[in-house]
């Protein structure tokens, strides 16, 4: 009997596929369909669990007591489709082939499909088969009208289901707000978000660290926990809290519901405030904030970086001061009074890896996925040359 949960049906489909193979050489298009599903693969992290692979398509799941908040996931989505456009524009660059297979990669794109819903879970030796009204309600979401009533090519279509249980009604403002009928199902309100304007975004993207001469404090720690989970509670003011060692901490300038650059950490230490302003967020990896210094001198202010490392015990977590900026004398201020914080900084980053790795061990465990194999993979890829695929 399949055991039943509330959660997160995911799917990330390669779009443009069948008109691909029509024109492409077998052998050549299931190498490529290969690699683009391996990249697929690598970005369905834990909390999200591959149920199967179905040719071109990674069906996941993730359970409601497990999961991330709304803008992680909203991230991790952006980042894993930024993630397959690199792989799609690697892939033209460097080949020389003049086959049509090689030559017609660029026209491949994907899709994403959320809902949240109630589903069995029967476990099979090949994977976890997902059943239940809400795994028909995705998959029939697969077949729809988005492309032809907005335009969008490539996007992520969220049901109504998800935006309530993840809070995401601010983000989702900036979505097109579509509705898909269905036999037997009804009317699906879905809310749709073009992924192009992630991509032209996202892109060029390049992490500048600190000039290591600039640097006049680094702190860091090890935590037990993915970068993915690791930034979850990063971005949350309460956990973040810890890691500022202050009283409490607050977010100011949302960006339509999403915390980003322009936004402010305003952390309080008694009637004290230091507002950290994020100059650059790069999901997963990178938080670059200002802070004004706390010194009577106007106008002194220094950088704060967080940086996220995967290891192999989890994520290496950096916190780098640089040096202060401003007048003189507040320079002066400032770089001896950080100078001597070093000993409270690396408690406070110590502090807040313990912390987090406490909140998920008291959360229930994290139900492990079979282990794709590269045979499963090319077998998956082969299902979508056969005849009626």
């Amino acid at each position: 009997m399949p055991t039943t949960q509330q959660g997160y049906l995911f799917i990330a489909d390669i779009t443009g596929y069948t008109g691909y193979l029509s024109s492409s050489e077998l052998s050549h298009a299931q190498e490529t369909l290969t690699a683009l599903l391996n990249v697929l693969i690598e970005y369905t992290r834990p909390p999200l669990i591959i149920s199967r692979l179905a040719g071109d398509a990674v069906i996941s799941y993730g359970l409601r007591d497990n999961f991330f908040q709304g803008q992680t996931f909203v991230e991790l989505i952006e980042d894993t489709y930024v993630a397959f456009r690199r792989a799609v524009d690697l892939m033209v660059l460097n080949t020389t082939c003049q086959c049509n297979a090689c030559k017609n990669i660029k026209t491949l794109d994907l899709k994403f499909f959320v809902h949240y819903g109630v589903f069995g879970i029967q476990k099979l030796d090949a994977h976890d088969e997902l059943v239940g009204s809400d795994v028909v309600i995705i998959h029939r979401l697969l077949k729809n009208h988005v492309s032809e009533k907005t335009g969008i090519k490539a996007y992520t279509l969220y049901t109504d289901a998800v935006i309530q249980q993840l809070s995401l009604q601010e983000i989702s403002s900036k979505m097109t707000s579509h509705t898909e009928e269905y036999e037997h199902l009804g009317m699906v309100r879905t809310w749709i978000q073009d992924m192009h304007p992630v991509w032209e975004e996202k892109k060029d993207n390049i992490r500048l660290p600190f000039p290591a001469e600039d640097i006049i404090l680094k702190v860091s720690t090890d935590i037990e926990l993915a970068p993915e989970r690791v930034w979850d509670y990063l971005i949350q003011p309460e956990h973040f809290n810890v890691l500022a060692g202050g009283t409490r901490t607050v977010i100011d300038s949302r960006k339509s519901g999403r915390i980003t650059t322009g936004s402010v950490y305003q952390c309080y230490h008694g009637d004290t405030v230091f507002p950290q302003t994020i100059l650059e967020w790069q999901p997963f990896e990178r938080i670059l904030v200002q802070v004004v210094a706390p010194v009577p001198v106007k106008n002194t202010y220094l950088y704060i970086e967080y940086c996220l490392d995967p290891n192999s015990n989890g994520t290496f977590l950096t916190q780098s001061f640089s040096s202060a900026k401003g007048p003189r004398s507040g320079r002066i201020m400032a770089n001896l009074m950080f100078k001597g914080m070093s000993r409270a900084a690396q408690r406070d980053i110590d502090a807040f890896g313990k912390h987090i790795e406490e909140v998920m061990s008291e959360r229930d465990n994290i139900p492990q996925g079979k282990v794709i194999t590269p045979e499963m993979v090319r077998a998956a890829a082969g299902e979508s040359f056969e005849p009626g695929n």
